[in-house]
């Protein structure tokens, strides 16, 4: 169900700015607001824990190895 809200001209100008691209929504760029400050899953935890443990084991690669190693240089 959709419905109006009332914003101020302030406001207004400010979702403006955060716009990624002329015709988005103000509702998608207040869902992207929310979406910032919602906490991470527990899975999204653990994932970003399992990159952090990879990469201090230098379980890395540079841009420039994955490049070479797909002959895009």
């Amino acid at each position: 169900m959709a419905t109006t809200i009332q914003v101020s001209k302030d406001l207004i100008e400010k979702l403006k700015a955060r716009k990624l691209y002329e015709k988005e929504t103000y509702e998608e760029v207040i869902w992207d607001l929310i979406e910032d400050t919602m906490e991470l899953s527990e899975q999204t935890k653990k994932d970003i824990a399992q990159a952090e443990k990879e990469y201090k084991e230098g379980k890395v690669h540079t841009l420039e190895e994955v490049k070479k190693k797909l002959g895009l240089n």
